[in-house]
């Protein structure tokens, strides 16, 4: 088992409540092991990489309305 730590920068977070969407949508995905989120769109990630993958993560928050946004 390999442990992947990551941060994402995303589109849609606004408000608290978007943090809360965004939990339920990642709520439950097989392999997540720690998410958290702040109103700046940062999401850090940790995830078993035998489990899930990052590609599967982005299209859950993607399917909730959350775009993964390149950082320049």
């Amino acid at each position: 088992m390999a442990t992947i730590n990551e941060t994402v920068q995303v589109s849609g977070i606004r408000c608290e409540r978007c943090v809360n969407r965004l939990a339920g949508a990642l709520t439950g995905h097989e392999g997540l092991e720690f998410a958290n989120a702040n109103l700046m769109g940062q999401v850090m990630l940790s995830w078993d990489d035998e489990k899930t993958s990052r590609e599967a993560l982005l299209d859950a928050m993607s399917k909730a309305g959350f775009r993964e946004v390149a950082v320049a």
